[in-house]
């Protein structure tokens, strides 16, 4: 790959941390954490129903570790779907960083409800950015995974972006 590649994913699970790591086995790029200043409770209920869904409710951002993205031509960005979309840090993220004339990949972990319309809220957020086609795994994936991946990023044409 010629141009400079970043993975950066929230995860509070485990879940988009381990679909950042089979698709860096592929790729071999720099990766990221996206970590709020401030953590999520490590209770389900209260994360979901609680902070996740007020900071969904009242469009909050909520402050993060930053990272600069400057360097880097084509970022994946790993988001678990909450309420219905992003994770509210990965909102911040694309907020703060500047993504005019990168390339964006969603990549989505779920519980359920599927990738809904995680690529284009990232349009809308990450403005000037080229966004492509994401792939949406249910919880941490299972056995044929991997080949989803491959095939997904193979489908990409990463060389050509």
């Amino acid at each position: 790959m010629d141009k400079k590649v970043l993975i950066a994913y929230f995860s509070w699970s485990g879940n988009t941390k381990y679909i950042a790591e089979l698709i860096n086995n592929e790729i071999k790029a720099d990766m990221f954490e996206i970590i709020p200043v401030t953590a999520y409770p490590k209770n389900y209920q209260d994360t979901a129903y609680g902070v996740a869904k007020e900071q969904h409710e009242k469009n909050i951002y909520p402050e993060i570790r930053n990272t600069n993205i400057d360097n880097y031509d084509t970022i994946f960005v790993g988001t678990p779907a909450w309420w219905y979309t992003m994770a509210p840090p990965v909102k911040t993220f694309l907020k703060e960083n500047n993504f005019e004339n990168k390339t964006i990949i969603p990549f989505v972990t779920h519980g359920g409800g599927g990738g809904y319309t995680i690529e284009k809220d990232m349009e809308e957020i990450a403005t000037g950015s080229k966004v492509l086609n994401p792939i949406v795994i249910y919880e941490n994936g299972n056995a044929s995974t991997i080949n989803e991946i491959k095939t997904w990023l193979a489908n990409l044409q990463l060389m050509n972006t």
